[in-house]
């Protein structure tokens, strides 16, 4: 009978390189993994219309004297379209393979995060409300994407719909301070699917913002997130 080795310890995994936080990596393979049908849409929204045009554009070209007016029309939209496929796809990759000291502000991060959990929050039931209004400074593009979405799913699979949940900030000394304040709702419950993956539990998250070093608060049904600053509050 075959004896398998046993698994090294995880000191001997990463010594001939940086250490690895394993409970860190799992947290992101969830959280990837739950967001997997979201980024599928992203890549595919801009490539479903090409096809279509390209129908027309035939039919067009068909006829005894095409009108090459409308032809040229359909081509610059094929082109348009194309431009932001490929601006989609090569977003949906950083997500994948983040640049880890890429910058961004508070609203186009939250706006980011909230664009790719939306629509399936819709359908379970919570309704996204942002407040979030410029703030002095720039953060982590990278930390912002992995603690915030994974906040807002850990508030989604631990509470039950319809609730609402409020994101608000502002700067602190020390970071950006994002607050997710989530307030129970009247209506039905949204449709009775469960995640398309695991649920993220409290551990998932604060592995993910450990990670990043971020300050991760639970505040009464919400949480209160902190990411330090990566130019200083003026930068």
């Amino acid at each position: 009978m075959m004896t398998l080795p046993a698994r090294p310890a995880q000191a001997s995994e990463a010594a001939s390189g940086p250490a690895i936080n394993f409970d860190a990596e799992a947290a992101r393979y969830a959280l990837l993994r739950r967001l997997a049908p979201s980024m599928r849409h992203h890549l595919v929204v801009n490539l479903q219309p090409i096809g279509m045009v390209y129908e027309i554009m035939e039919r067009r070209l068909r006829a005894a004297q095409p009108n090459l007016a409308e032809v040229h029309e359909g081509a610059h939209k094929i082109s348009t379209y194309a431009r932001s496929a490929l601006h989609s796809c090569l977003d949906v990759i950083t997500w994948l393979a983040p640049e880890d000291e890429a910058p961004i502000g508070a609203v186009d991060g939250v706006d980011e995060c909230l664009e790719m959990v939306a629509t399936s929050f819709s359908f379970r039931g919570f309704a996204l409300r942002n407040q979030v209004e410029p703030v002095p400074g720039r953060v982590r593009r990278a930390a912002m994407r992995n603690v915030l979405t994974g906040a807002l799913l850990y508030l989604s699979d631990s509470n039950t719909a319809r609730a609402e949940i409020v994101l608000a900030a502002s700067a602190t000394k020390s970071g950006l301070r994002l607050a997710l304040t989530l307030t129970p709702t009247a209506g039905e419950p949204g449709f009775p699917t469960g995640p398309t993956y695991r649920s993220l539990t409290w551990n998932d998250v604060e592995s993910l913002a450990t990670a990043d070093s971020v300050e991760l608060k639970r505040e009464g049904q919400g949480l209160g997130i902190v990411f330090p600053w990566l130019r200083g509050p003026a930068g």
